[in-house]
């Protein structure tokens, strides 16, 4: 065989390579004149067999002739020819064979053809891993990246060129992450080394992939990487495949966002809460700024209307950020030309990509527009809180310097999860409304501030439950009682809501009404518990009834304590309610052990009264259970805590009231149950200040009863109410002579005002009545009424008692 310039693969996979496949020479009158050992071997004929006889007769077959005929037409027509054709074997069978021809020119012009053939399964086998890589490396989607020993790039494929940009000459003998920001280079440079020192290889691993040239271009690819190696394992570097899922990873982003909206946004039933929920989940989750902002109402908790002119209040802004000129619990302008007007009079989400490209953005208020700039705000989406109909506030959400452009899919998302928490705001505000309005109700029903009191100095707090479980039926009230006494009540109605609250507001006014009366504690809570067992039936039998009122109604519980300051004695009775605890100005505290009682309203059960004298000074402490619950449950530690807080009792009693709502009460969190705490620090009148006489009952035992007094208020330097108190004095002790028996009491008492008390051994009450003209008595109560600011009538088991107070002059 001749020489020739022509090249051939070498490759040890070319099935046409040189050593590898089967070569002969033609002439030009299509004579073999040249024919391999390899020729030989694939087709059985000896080189002597075939040399100088013309192929197609010795080679093909008659009936392959035609096909034969045209591959010579075909091949002499462009120079040579590639492809498969049928062959006959020495032993005479057709053998399909791969072929490679070309036209050489020798001597001048001398034309021979050169023929490379192989076994047609290789030949296919081999076109196809040809085509296979040449359409990895031109037409593929996946990017193709090679890399070598030296973990430098050996060469990629155009994919990759035509999603990052940067041509495959830049690359070659580069490391892949010198293209690649900073914290996107670190991961690809480490998954190459692994694998090339591993050989591990690794599957669908996702990463950014943000290139040094477009750094704000969002990009995610997911790569697939495995180590090359020669039949010698010889390493020679390694290969990764690259896919762009930026897309997918979008859309798995928004879905994970709006199952982290589900369960993060509504956590509670506070409107401030629940916006402030809706904006963490959005920034960063979609937006790196977003801020809610609510119709007033709505952030109030108030009544909505058709009217949205005006301002919007900021309720939530996350991440927190100085710059912005609105922060939260600022009124935010609602411009007619901004986006949040028109996403509220359009009802729809608004999508600005580019705000650059809206001059009108422009037009807005400017300093709003230089805080925008200098943030870098160059994509914004607004989204419309609406939920049963209702307009509630706006969304905006904004992107920042290097993020991309908002998409269409982006503000989907937005007006999917904004609708799920306007639903979530919508049900705050109404809850917030409601426990506006009842507590609005119980607070009205709980006393005000409690007045100076010769008794007792007081001081209380009341601490509503938390908004999730709803106000309580806890109460508490200071009743001054006649003859400067004083009754401290505590109570507390099972349950939450509306029907607690009102529940509580009967029972206090119950109780008001009973302690007017002057009744012992005992018979108080006695009468209080026939009350309590009316309503029950009452409830029962109305077709309307809530059971659940029903239920907090019979578990109500009170302790009821009497105090006077004359004779420094306390009477206490309880019914299911905590025992009250004392502290002596000495330090010692003692839980009183006073006879539990029932719950109210169980009926049939007899109620026992408890009595105690008590040192000047000594504090009377009153609860409700909520007050050792709040913390941690552990009534008895909190009991402790509560023992030891109150030994300090000698401080100023705000202080020490304060210090058992911070020592009992947990600083993280509001109270699961309402608590009330009433503490009374028990005052003892001077016996300078108390003057009691006993009158025989005679005829002149009025006038004795002038005498007294006269002489005791000029004592007291009370000269100018000698004659309104001489004729009060003189009527009552005249009526007592008149329809009582026995001997009279006379006591006079002079606190904040001038108390005249006349007690008898009859139980007979006193009317007041309007005498006729005609009439020769019955004026006496009348004037009694008239000159004096109140007066009443209470009983004791030896008799009763009528008192007046009258106010003192000015000092």
């Amino acid at each position: 065989m001749g020489t020739s310039s022509m090249h051939f693969s070498e490759s040890p996979e070319d099935p046409f390579a040189l050593g590898h496949g089967a070569s002969a020479v033609l002439d030009d009158h299509g004579t073999v004149v040249g024919w391999s050992a390899r020729a030989q071997e694939l087709l059985g004929y000896r080189a002597r067999e075939v040399l100088g006889r013309a192929w197609r007769n010795l080679l093909v077959d008659a009936r392959d002739l035609p096909v034969a005929r045209s591959v010579v037409v075909n091949a002499m027509r462009t120079g040579g020819w590639f492809g498969v054709l049928p062959v006959r074997h020495h032993d005479g069978r057709r053998v399909e064979m791969g072929f490679r021809a070309r036209a050489i020119t020798r001597d001048g012009d001398r034309q021979e053809w050169f023929l490379v053939g192989a076994p047609a399964a290789e030949v296919v086998a081999w076109r196809r891993d040809r085509a296979l890589l040449d359409g990895l490396y031109h037409r593929s989607p996946i990017g193709l990246a090679i890399h070598g020993p030296d973990r430098k790039v050996i060469r990629i494929n155009r994919a990759i060129e035509k999603a990052s940009g940067i041509t495959a000459e830049a690359t070659v003998g580069h490391i892949s992450g010198q293209f690649l920001v900073d914290e996107d280079a670190g991961p690809a440079e480490e998954r190459v080394r692994h694998v090339l020192e591993t050989g591990e290889p690794l599957i669908f691993t996702e990463q950014s992939a943000r290139t040094r040239h477009a750094p704000n271009r969002e990009r995610m690819v997911s790569v697939s990487a495995f180590r090359m190696e020669d039949s010698s394992g010889r390493i020679l570097g390694v290969a990764e495949t690259i896919e762009d899922v930026t897309q997918r990873y979008r859309a798995r982003r928004r879905l994970t966002l709006l199952n982290e909206a589900s369960a993060r946004i509504g956590t509670s039933l506070d409107v401030t809460q629940t916006a402030r929920e809706l904006a963490e989940v959005a920034a960063p989750g979609l937006a790196d700024y977003c801020s809610v902002d609510l119709l007033k109402p709505v952030a109030l908790g108030g009544e909505l209307s058709s009217d949205m002119a005006g301002a919007l209040l900021r309720v939530a802004f996350s991440p927190p950020e100085p710059r912005v000129p609105f922060q939260e619990g600022d009124v935010v302008p609602l411009l007619p030309e901004s986006p949040q007007a028109r996403c509220l009079a359009e009802r729809r989400p608004i999508l600005e990509r580019l705000l650059s490209l809206r001059p009108e953005w422009y037009a807005m208020d400017r300093r709003r527009i230089e805080v925008a700039l200098g943030l870098g705000v160059h994509s914004l989406i607004v989204v419309p809180l609406m939920a049963r109909g209702l307009v509630l506030g706006v969304v905006s959400l904004w992107r920042v310097r290097h993020s991309e452009p908002f998409e269409d899919d982006d503000a989907a998302v937005a007006h999917e999860f904004s609708s799920r928490a306007a639903v979530c705001i919508d049900n705050a505000r109404r809850f917030t409304q409601q426990q506006s309005a009842a507590l609005t109700l119980q607070r009205s029903l709980l006393p005000g501030t409690v007045s100076d009191l010769p008794a007792v100095e007081v001081a209380c707090r009341y601490l509503p439950a938390s908004g999730e479980p709803g106000i309580g039926g806890d109460w508490f009230d200071v009743i001054p009682l006649s003859g400067a006494r004083v009754a401290l009540v505590v109570g507390d109605v099972v349950g939450h809501g509306i029907h607690a609250a009102a529940s509580m507001g009967r029972l206090r006014a119950a109780v008001r009404t009973l302690a007017s009366l002057d009744l012992e504690p005992d018979e108080v809570v006695a009468r209080l518990d026939d009350l309590v067992s009316l309503l029950a039936a009452e409830g029962e039998t109305n077709a309307d009834g809530n059971q659940s009122a029903i239920e907090q109604v019979l578990g109500a519980t009170c302790v009821y304590a009497v105090y006077d300051p004359v004779s420094r004695q306390c009477s206490l009775a309880r019914a299911g309610h905590p025992a009250p605890l004392v502290s002596t100005p000495d330090g010692q505290v003692t839980v009183l052990d006073l006879p539990a009682g029932p719950p109210l309203g169980l009926g049939g059960l007899p109620f026992e009264m408890y009595h105690l004298d008590l040192p000047e000074g000594s504090l009377l402490t009153l609860y409700t259970d909520g007050l050792l619950e709040a913390r941690d449950g552990d009534i008895d530690a909190a009991l402790e805590n509560l023992e030891e807080c109150l030994a300090h009792s000698a401080d100023a009693l705000e202080r020490t009231c304060d210090g058992v709502v911070e020592a009992l009460l947990p600083t993280d969190r509001r109270p699961t149950d309402d608590i009330a705490l009433l503490m009374a620090r028990t005052r003892v009148l001077p016996p300078e200040n108390v003057a009691t006489w006993q009158l025989s009952l005679e005829a002149t035992a009025a006038a004795r009863a002038r005498e007294l007094i006269t002489a005791k208020l000029a004592e007291w330097g009370l000269s100018e109410m000698v004659f309104t108190t001489e004729l009060v004095a003189s009527e009552l002790v005249t009526n007592a002579y008149r329809y009582a028996d026995g001997p009279v009491t006379l006591r006079l008492i002079r606190t904040h005002c001038l108390i005249c008390e006349v007690s008898d051994a009859s139980h007979t009450s006193p009317h007041l009545r309007r005498a006729l003209s005609t009439d020769e008595g019955g004026r006496g109560l009348f004037l009694v009424a008239q000159l004096t600011e109140r007066w009443g009538t209470r009983y004791a088991h030896d008799g009763k008692t009528v008192w007046t107070e009258q106010p003192l002059p000015p000092s």
